[in-house]
């Protein structure tokens, strides 16, 4: 990636301009390797010029700083939509019916397909990056915990650390999803209590946009995702 490309990319995202010099060179090869590889396609009439491309393929491989390139590995294509997209669902259920209905999303990951993103719900991201989203982050998250082949919420790690990995981040979602049952307010989006895989990814979102709330709320949690992403941003 040119070097004026680079200050002027860096010098925007609220990620980069606090980051330490020797993590933001790794950042910046992933960025130019992410540019080369992946095919940025923008839909429904968005226009995306050099220096926003560049800007998506920072934000996407923030989580890979410490990962590496292996978390590009698998997939090919970033969708980007001008805000807020549709995709239609269904589901057949134990009685063999066929339920179908429309989602609203801001960002998607398919496990061996492509990230989507909103360009909008991005930009709303740099804006405010200390209000506890990052959905670049969270698709992301999505790759790297499909890596092993199953989405579960937790990434390829080496064994012992997958261990205290599990058993940490299992005590902390089934907490949340009690509380989120019982309809008491949550420290985090109540979202992350859907599923394993969207707690990792949702937690993955508050290590980059809101770390001093996941610290407080699941220190053991807070302490696996800086071991794996770094140090938590100094943003907000």
């Amino acid at each position: 990636m040119p070097e004026p490309l680079w200050r002027e990319v860096a010098g925007a995202l609220p990620w980069t301009r606090a980051m330490a010099p020797e993590r933001r060179e790794r950042l910046r090869a992933l960025a130019a390797r992410f540019l080369r590889e992946k095919t940025i396609t923008p839909l429904a009439g968005l226009e995306l010029d050099g220096r926003q491309r560049a800007q998506l393929a920072t934000l996407c491989c923030l989580p890979l700083v410490e990962f590496g390139a292996e978390g590009l590995r698998g997939w090919s294509q970033l969708l980007v939509y001008p805000e807020a997209f549709r995709v239609r669902r269904s589901h057949v259920d134990a009685a063999d019916v066929v339920h179908e209905w429309e989602d609203e999303l801001i960002g998607e990951a398919w496990g061996a397909g492509p990230v989507i993103l909103s360009w909008a719900d991005v930009q709303a991201d740099i804006e405010e990056p200390g209000a506890g989203f990052c959905v670049a982050a969270h698709e992301i998250a999505h790759k790297l915990d499909v890596l092993d082949g199953v989405l579960d919420g937790t990434p390829p790690l080496p064994r012992a650390w997958q261990r205290e990995w599990a058993r940490d981040f299992q005590s902390a979602y089934d907490a949340l999803a009690d509380a989120a049952d019982a309809g008491r307010e949550t420290a985090i989006d109540p979202y992350a209590a859907d599923s394993p895989e969207e707690f990792f990814a949702v937690c993955t979102e508050y290590h980059f946009s809101d770390p001093r709330t996941l610290r407080a709320a699941m220190p053991a949690v807070a302490s696996h995702l800086e071991r794996l992403y770094g140090p938590a941003p100094a943003v907000g």
